[in-house]
């Protein structure tokens, strides 16, 4: 396959390889939707632990699975579009947990 090329393990946590990967230009924009994504994410799963934060937990889930999308319109790489699925999908889940616990309001 012409994609297939062998890298090392690490390979993917060079800063200079994720923001310079097909086009030798930062995707300043891209990276940062991707990380506010995984950081929705998370804070939707940590809140769907304690029923009593289904506010934060339902807002933060809802924002993350919109900032994700919007991510995912106009994503450039496949690791932006990598991270962007895990975070949309953790996202996703604290929503629709927190929203089981009580819902945005």
């Amino acid at each position: 396959m012409a994609q297939t090329m062998r890298r090392g393990p690490l390979a993917a946590l060079n800063l200079e390889t994720i923001n310079r990967v097909h086009d030798d230009r930062p995707h300043t924009k891209e990276n940062a939707l991707a990380a506010a994504t995984v950081v929705f994410g998370v804070v939707a799963i940590v809140c769907a632990f304690f029923p009593s934060m289904h506010i934060l937990g339902a807002w933060s889930g809802l924002a993350g699975v919109l900032v994700g999308l919007g991510g995912q319109m106009i994503s450039a790489t496949t690791l932006e579009r990598f991270v962007l699925v895990i975070g949309l999908g953790g996202a996703a889940v604290g929503l629709f947990i927190n929203m089981a616990n009580g819902g945005l309001y």
